[in-house]
């Protein structure tokens, strides 16, 4: 019955593996069928080599599983809050990539340094408060989540569909479990830009207002004129 779903949100996390921003188990995409409220996520601790659409496992937004004979990612709780929080996205993704997580491990926000950053992130890619002892204690993925949702108070999740949870990593989204993989490869690539400016020139400013709303809006949004026109 959700095949698609589950072929879907398989080949995501197949995606993450070829652009080797996991290793091993590390990792976990989903994807969210909105009108049937049916979410498909990874296994827990499976192996990339070892996954196939048949062994993703379905939940419903209580975190019930209702198929499959695997356990959902440990991380299923903040992807079910990120749904509830943000109702326009289809995909959660969450890695632990080398510069995304360096960045999530120095509890530092991204900064927007320049227009390949600006292209796709709507501003700095923001980082989490760090977890309190009772956060960690009690409900733990369930307060990663929420500590997300807080984060993003004010913020436009679509125009930056990225965060890092601090001392622990990223999470991206998007509206498909593609569009949030997209975003997590991108993530990494201005992660790591952003890390050697610094290293080059550690007083760098970041970019003026002007142009990276000009980058951004000329990809995003109704009067974007980057690309081919899409047919009707």
């Amino acid at each position: 019955m959700y095949d698609d779903l589950k072929a879907d949100v398989c080949k995501a996390n197949l995606e993450l593996d070829k652009r080797d921003l996991v290793i091993y188990s590390w990792g976990n995409v989903s994807g969210i069928d909105r009108e049937k409220g049916i979410v498909a996520i990874k296994p827990s601790g499976v192996a990339y080599e070892e996954l196939t659409a048949e062994r993703m496992v379905l939940v419903n937004l209580e975190g019930k599983v209702v198929e499959g004979d695997l356990r959902p990612s440990s991380d299923l709780q903040t992807h079910l809050e990120l749904y509830g929080a943000f109702e326009d996205i289809g995909g959660v993704c969450h890695t632990h990539s080398t510069y995304a997580t360096i960045w999530s491990q120095a509890c530092r926000e991204i900064p927007c340094l320049g227009t390949t950053h600006a292209d796709h992130f709507h501003g700095p890619i923001p980082v989490t408060d760090e977890m309190e002892e009772t956060e960690i204690a009690s409900e733990y993925e369930l307060n990663t989540g929420k500590m997300i949702v807080r984060r993003f108070q004010g913020l436009n999740a679509l125009e930056l569909p990225a965060v890092l949870v601090a001392n622990h990593g990223p999470f991206t989204w998007g509206r498909s479990p593609s569009d949030a993989v997209v975003n997590a490869v991108i993530l990494e690539q201005v992660a790591r830009m952003a890390y050697g400016t610094l290293l080059l020139h550690p007083g760098q400013k970041e970019i003026s207002e002007p142009l990276r709303d000009k980058h951004f809006r000329r990809k995003h949004g109704r009067e974007a004129y980057y690309g081919q026109e899409k047919e009707e």
